[in-house]
């Protein structure tokens, strides 16, 4: 493990367990969550509370998360014009399949969804902006790994927990490259139920004015909408969208 700070280290575990808690947690339900006495506890709460990070409710006492770190991951989100200038063509998008479409961008070996629009279909998908998934086994996250260096994507590919999510995951090195190179051929990269069974997904690559790949879109619904005929059809779509949005934001190939 790197050096860490320990206070620094115990303060953002408290965030992550205040984050899975809804309601709000008392002091000793935290304290034991996290294995910290109560009074290291309460210290370290007081600072988060006097730094707008947790507020405490004065009836039930309980600690809850304020909307402070959602605000400085949106100033961060903000300032990549790829948001506004990518809404209308998943809004397109969707309205062409009328499946879920994604807008994410990559962030070390992980990749984070920045957008989401959904459809009106009954069977929805289980994701959310700000949410994080392994690059390795994402139509997405295969889309961007595609465009990087053999050297990258070994690095990605190290700092990654690589495990069968499901019987379709790869989690061979040199089958993921064979895959990457087939994507970068194509143009386009598939979900095979790799990341959760029942789910399809179909990606695409985003590149920016200098080229680099950016960010990716995908289409994704349950294999029993999204059959592997009608993947095939979305392929043409998700690459002429995925060129409009690389085409505004700069690109040229």
């Amino acid at each position: 493990m790197k050096e860490s700070v320990q206070s620094v280290d115990r303060a953002l575990t408290i965030l992550e367990v205040l984050s899975d808690s809804e309601d709000g947690l008392g002091i000793t339900e935290i304290s034991t969550k996290i294995v910290l006495h109560k009074s290291t506890v309460h210290r370290l709460l007081a600072t988060l509370i006097y730094k707008g990070y947790v507020e405490q409710n004065e009836k039930t006492n309980k600690y809850k998360l304020t909307l402070k770190l959602f605000e400085l991951g949106h100033k961060r989100i903000e300032k990549m014009d790829i948001l506004s200038i990518a809404k209308p063509y998943l809004r397109q998008l969707m309205e062409k399949t009328n499946e879920v479409i994604h807008l994410v961008v990559r962030e070390g070996a992980e990749i984070v969804y920045i957008d989401k629009v959904e459809s009106e279909n009954t069977i929805r998908m289980h994701s959310s902006i700000g949410k994080r998934s392994p690059a390795y086994c994402t139509s997405v996250g295969k889309a961007i790994l595609a465009h990087l260096t053999e050297e990258e994507v070994e690095k990605v590919w190290r700092a990654s927990e690589i495990r069968k999510l499901t019987k379709f995951t790869i989690t061979d090195l040199d089958e993921m490259k064979q895959t990457l190179k087939g994507i970068r051929e194509k143009g386009y990269s598939l979900d095979e139920q790799e990341n959760e069974l029942g789910v399809r997904c179909v990606g695409a690559p985003i590149f920016d004015y200098s080229g680099n790949v950016f960010a990716a879109i995908s289409i994704s619904g349950p294999t029993i909408r999204v059959t592997k005929e009608r993947a095939e059809e979305f392929t043409q779509w998700i690459i002429e969208y995925s060129q409009q949005i690389s085409k505004e934001l700069g690109y040229r190939s």
